[in-house]
């Protein structure tokens, strides 16, 4: 079973803004669905949280409490399909940044549920 840590928006998950938090992510990752090619289990969820600074430095310290190194770490749909879109660091941006500091490859996407 894959490893994997995800990243999601803190605005969208404690709001409720088209997420209600992370289930949508735990489910889709549970059962292989989405942008998950098979069942993989959620190390971490870290919540990025505005401006997105602290974002890096907290996916690196999940790895190293865990002792595990995820297999791939995704960023939420709250992240890579925002509208609108985060003023302050794209997903794209966010992205390169976590895979620069990790070598972890990084996942745009978790779920395709409405």
């Amino acid at each position: 079973m894959k490893q994997v840590m995800v990243v999601g928006c803190s605005a969208y998950m404690e709001s409720c803004y088209g997420c209600p938090g992370e289930w949508r992510c735990m489910t889709a990752a549970a059962v292989g669905e989405g942008k998950f090619a098979e069942p993989s289990q959620i190390l971490a969820m870290i919540r990025c949280e505005c401006p997105g600074r602290a974002t890096v430095s907290n996916v690196g310290l999940a790895i190293k409490q865990s002792q595990r190194k995820p297999d791939a770490i995704h960023l939420a749909k709250c992240m890579a399909e925002a509208k609108p879109d985060c003023p302050y660091v794209s997903a794209e941006e966010m992205g390169k940044r976590i895979e620069a500091k990790t070598g972890v490859p990084v996942v745009s996407g978790t779920h395709e549920y409405v």
